[in-house]
């Protein structure tokens, strides 16, 4: 019988045929695909014919179709809707696919014609995109590790190896933490609480398989919490859980798991002759370098911190209001922050979730696609791998450009965080394909669906990358959407997130869940007005992210990354009440893969560009000339990686930025 995931995909635009998909079929799918994989490769590698791009460079493209098929839909279900044996199938699938793709890069015979084309390039009459195909091609192979021989050759491959299951391991256990772990809530306990948030304890409760509400770790439901619970004391047992995600001894600490990880980078690093991780890290993204990357979070942090502990006196002072004694602690500025926000902008949380339907954020993401860029959305009824999970077309002037697929709502089966992925690439060779890209978020669950403002912020970025996805042209899969610098691939997501903020934007789609009326002018102003509000607060706790991510990895791996940790936060002056956003244990970005390593920073750097693209568009007259969508198309959503991402910049912008527009944007600077 046919594995329904190699047969021939006969759905609508190929989709996956998720309803015909067991994981039963994913183990021999594998072993089939790399067998097919492998076999392609070595024909390459083993041709007898001089190399060309076509036989070389084009075929390596070409090659692994059915090996994309299978990882594209597994990793989907295993992060969005895991279950035991898909656990266990990651488990097992990570040291293999890294033995594959690093035998791969380990090919002498096929370095050696890769490395002739390289040598012969100004010979060869190559296009623009082949030719940038070419240098990332070689360059892949050289910082893989093609040079190295003996038994350096032979150790990058253990590490490569065991650095993937390392990182399988980790985000396991950070789901099994952020799983297992809720909070019971008695009917006093919900005393205080908004009705959002009732709704939404009650919802996970019913999830969990309890009696009554709960608290679970999911960001969606602990953030507000925090931010409305009058009950000190509760807020302080589901803070220092959500803190502990990973650090919680047994089976499922990954502190060790960080060492061993940050100690294999640093040792593949030095055996391809870098002096350190991050060096290696960042000689290819735009930051080109550790200092420059220091540079830039410290020019943001000492502004940050000396908001942030203004910010904290009078916070604190509102507490001894209160009649509580003592230090703000990290589960008491939420909470505080929120009762100031409602007494500076009369804003309150309660009364502006109803505006914020999930729907109506939806619709409004795709109507300024529409606006900007002519994209339309019809939806889809196609079988998807959860009920939660929503498809539709994606069309311009009646032409199909893409399959975008949402999946909302929070569950236990489904990692923290968000994400935006394509299962299908767009590509022209070695044949027409339209990218199939789906968001991923988690969102509380309630009937109206309810965001924060926060939330909202979020379907925004997480659409910015889809569109960098949907609007893709390019020739070649390796170059396509998002395949571009870490440190540039957050400027759509960052940039898109501007349009939430448009007054006409939230003036049609911020209408009450009840009355159906539109926001009120007066709280549109508030909720304009009260945008760089905390600032200070949401500022340290990244940046302080960042520069620990930095640190670990610009120097000697450190044996304990905890103690280091503290070190740096010491050293930087975090103020007392304020945490990282995420501290070492449960720092998936960094430990998860190789991703975000080194590389955290990256979404302020792509702030820096982001805020001074959309002042593009404040110059222009609007958030919608339709000129300037059309150079950010033309100039960045539609290249993929096919240059350096400074060259993208400066061809729709004429210029670089400086950190002044970022810091403004902040509010952190008044000028």
């Amino acid at each position: 019988m046919t594995n329904p995931i190699l047969s021939k995909w006969t759905t609508p635009f190929e989709i996956a045929p998720f309803a015909d998909i067991s994981d039963d079929d994913f183990a021999p799918a594998l072993e089939q695909a790399l067998q097919a994989h492998t076999d392609q490769i070595q024909a390459i590698a083993d041709a007898s014919n001089d190399p060309t791009i076509a036989n070389t460079i084009e075929a390596l493209e070409a090659a692994g179709e059915d090996l994309n098929k299978v990882l594209s839909v597994f990793f989907t279900v295993a992060g969005a809707d895991s279950n035991p044996a898909r656990e266990a199938l990651q488990r097992d699938f990570s040291p293999k696919l890294a033995a594959h793709f690093a035998s791969i890069s380990s090919n002498k015979a096929l370095f050696r014609r890769v490395a002739r084309l390289w040598e012969t390039r100004e010979t060869l009459n190559l296009t623009e995109e082949q030719a940038r195909v070419l240098m990332l091609t070689h360059r892949g192979f050289v910082r893989s590790g093609a040079a190295l021989q003996g038994t350096d050759d032979a150790r990058m491959q253990e590490i490569k190896t065991r650095l993937a299951s390392l990182g399988t391991t980790f985000t396991q256990n950070l789901l099994a933490d952020e799983r297992d772990w809720f909070m019971e809530l008695a009917e006093s306990d919900l005393e205080g609480l908004p009705g959002f948030v009732v709704d939404a304890a009650w919802a996970a409760g019913r999830e969990k398989g309890t009696e009554g509400p709960v608290v679970t770790l999911s960001r969606s439901l602990i953030v507000p919490f925090l931010q409305s619970s009058p009950r000190r004391d509760l807020r302080e047992k589901a803070y220092r859980a959500w803190a502990a995600r990973g650090a919680n001894g047994g089976d499922t600490d990954n502190r060790q798991i960080a060492a061993e990880i940050l100690k294999l980078r640093e040792e593949r690093a030095k055996l391809l002759g870098y002096d350190n991780f991050a060096t290696f890290k960042l000689e290819t993204e735009m930051a080109g370098r550790p200092d420059r990357v220091r540079d830039l979070l410290m020019q943001v942090w000492e502004p940050a911190r000396a908001r942030a502990e203004k910010d904290a006196k009078i916070l604190t002072q509102m507490m001894q209001d209160d009649g509580v004694n003592g230090p703000l602690e990290p589960w008491d500025w939420r909470y505080y922050a929120a009762k100031r926000r409602k007494a500076e902008h009369d804003l309150d949380e309660a009364e502006l979730k109803p505006y914020l339907q999930l729907e109506r954020m939806i619709d409004a993401a795709f109507s300024c696609a529409n606006r900007l860029f002519g994209l339309e959305f019809v939806p889809l009824d196609v079988p998807l791998y959860h009920s939660d999970c929503r498809a539709w077309e994606v069309t311009r002037d009646g032409q199909h450009i893409a399959v975008f697929i949402g999946d909302y709502f929070a569950r236990a089966s489904k990692r923290s965080g968000a994400w935006c992925s394509a299962m299908r690439a767009q590509a022209k060779f070695p044949k027409e394909q339209a990218p199939v890209v789906i968001n991923v978020c988690n969102f509380a669950k309630s009937d109206p669906a309810l965001l924060s403002y926060d939330d909202a912020r979020t379907l925004f970025h997480e659409f910015g990358h889809a569109l960098h996805q949907m609007l893709s042209n390019v020739t070649y899969d390796s170059i396509s959407g998002t395949s571009v610098a870490r440190d540039f691939v957050e400027l759509p997501s960052q940039l898109y997130e501007h349009w939430l903020e448009v007054p006409e934007v939230l003036a049609e789609f911020a209408t009450h869940a009840e009355s159906g009326a539109s926001m009120p002018p007066e709280m549109l102003e508030k909720v304009l007005g009260a945008a760089n509000f905390d600032q200070g607060f949401q500022t340290v706790e990244y940046v302080a992210s960042a520069l620990v991510d930095l640190d670990f990895h610009d120097g000697p791996a450190p044996a304990d990354p905890m103690a280091r940790q503290d070190e740096i936060l010491a050293r930087i002056g975090i103020p007392h009440a304020i945490g990282m956003r995420h501290a070492t244990p449960h720092f998936a970005h960094v430990f998860a893969g190789d991703g975000y390593s080194s590389a955290y920073y990256s979404y302020m750097w792509s702030e820096v560009m982001d805020a001074d693209a959309f002042a593009a568009f404040e110059e222009a007259g609007g958030a919608f000339d339709p000129e300037l969508a059309k150079a950010l198309e033309e100039n960045i959503l539609s290249k993929g990686g096919s240059k350096e991402a400074e060259d993208l910049y400066l061809a729709f912008r004429g210029r670089m930025p400086g950190v002044n527009a970022l810091l403004k944007g902040r509010g952190l600077v008044t000028v």
